[in-house]
């Protein structure tokens, strides 16, 4: 099954209707698995580093503070006990392993089902040959060209003859992300505003989830 979108050229103009797979950009969103993706996503992120140390591992307390009896103060065997400043802290956070694991089935469905709910702010451009050079300004003139705003998610492959200046031209605009089509992910497809996608993505992602 195949559905339509317009092929934009840098300028605006209409080139004509593209043919993209319902199954990929049409299905009916799963918002459960979608959710699952994104917990996964947000979850892998995290760096898990925080650490404390425990009354074995602080430095020094080897030495009895005072003797057990005779000073009328609760007995003590080391001044790196939690119970002192400076002591080891009792159930505090050690380096730990936060990343949870999807089906591929799964993240695929997540991704179709991302996808197809962003369908309508989906916007698809030829190609960025219409940037000669590695300029901002000839970058925002496209967008402009696009006539989209907001939070905008580019998706194309950088390492293309049409596209090399893409890469310089887009990262000092705040409000764009750029990615490559192969690192699709649910939470940028999902937070951006608009989506601007080259022909040459649109194939590659149908062509990866379309299995």
């Amino acid at each position: 099954m195949t559905k339509q979108l317009m092929i934009h050229n840098s300028d605006g103009s209409q080139l004509g209707p593209i043919d993209i797979d319902e199954n990929v950009f049409g299905t009916e969103p799963n918002v459960h698995v979608m959710h699952l993706a994104l917990k996964r996503q947000l979850s892998n992120a995290r760096q898990g580093s925080a650490n404390t140390k425990t009354r074995s591992e602080v430095r020094g307390g080897g030495k009895k503070p005072w003797k057990q009896k005779g000073t009328g103060r609760a007995r003590a065997g080391s001044l790196r006990s939690p119970l002192f400043a400076g002591g080891g802290v009792i159930f505090g956070p050690k380096p730990r392993d936060f990343s949870v694991s999807m089906p591929v089935k799964a993240r695929r469905l997540a991704l179709r089902s991302a996808l197809s709910s962003r369908a309508d702010n989906i916007k698809v451009i030829k190609d960025f040959s219409a940037i000669k050079n590695p300029k901002t300004k000839e970058f925002i003139k496209v967008l402009d060209s696009l006539e989209v705003s907001g939070k905008i998610l580019v998706i194309a492959d950088t390492s293309t003859a049409e596209n090399q200046h893409l890469k310089l031209s887009a990262r000092n605009v705040p409000t764009v992300k750029l990615i490559l089509p192969s690192n699709i992910n649910v939470k940028d497809i999902l937070e951006a505003d608009q989506i601007v996608m080259t022909e040459a993505a649109i194939n590659e992602i149908t062509e990866r989830l379309k299995k």
